[in-house]
């Protein structure tokens, strides 16, 4: 297990782009859930019986569920969002129990850009939902001189969310990794099979609050 807390060495280089391992694992698992993405497509549509179309059904009714919980109603533009990032988290966390895999998500860099993606989002979602006014006017309510709080808020919000899942999975693999090195591969499996249940927790975690961050930018109109 390559038990490391900062820095990313490069592997190789794509004329003046390097190439990280959080990249190379970061797009190789990226690359399985597409595949397996659409896998579970072509099942639903020709073999709606077969056990990959049960298991496809199965994830998008939990994920529009869980969205449906805190919206209130369907949403599958944000169902897409929430199940993408669990699922890119999930198997992310889940690669790192593997010899010699990093997780992507042990990387400040690959939860800050998770972090920021979901930024982003929030007050597109709240202008396409309420349009510009509507969604600029809960910055200044109840009153104006609240502008500045409700920016630190938001930016503060978005750092926790990268360093809550950063610091959970990095400090997991690490654990683990030292056990491992220490005692061999049997004594820490315990603790590699809590690393992993930590793991699924945390990508559930992270979707479940960028959910809310998006629902709270929608407004509660616009979910009733």
């Amino acid at each position: 297990m390559n038990v490391r807390v900062f820095g990313d060495p490069r592997l190789f280089e794509i004329g003046p782009v390097p190439i990280t391992e959080t990249m190379l694992s970061s797009l190789a698992v990226s690359a399985l859930l597409v595949f397996f993405a659409l896998w579970m497509r072509w099942a639903v549509a020709n073999r709606p019986d077969s056990l990959m179309a049960t298991l496809a059904r199965i994830i998008v009714q939990r994920i529009d569920q869980s969205v449906q919980d805190i919206l209130g109603k369907s949403n599958p533009a944000v169902a897409g969002m929430a199940g993408s990032l669990f699922l890119f988290i999930a198997a992310c966390n889940i690669s790192g129990q593997l010899p010699g895999v990093h997780p992507a998500t042990a990387s400040l860099a690959t939860t800050s850009a998770l972090a920021i993606v979901v930024f982003l989002t929030v007050p597109l979602a709240g202008v396409r939902a309420r349009g510009v006014g509507g969604y600029l006017k809960h910055y200044f309510s109840p009153n104006p001189l609240l502008f500045p709080l409700h920016m630190v808020s938001e930016i503060s919000r978005t750092v926790a969310l990268a360093m809550r899942l950063f610091g959970n999975v990095m400090s997991g693999h690490l654990v683990v990794g030292l056990l491992v090195a220490l005692a061999g591969v049997l004594v820490p499996m315990p603790f590699m099979a809590l690393d992993l249940l930590i793991g699924m927790l945390q990508a559930y975690i992270f979707a479940i609050l960028s959910t809310l961050f998006i629902g709270a930018a929608i407004g509660p109109e616009e979910n009733a």
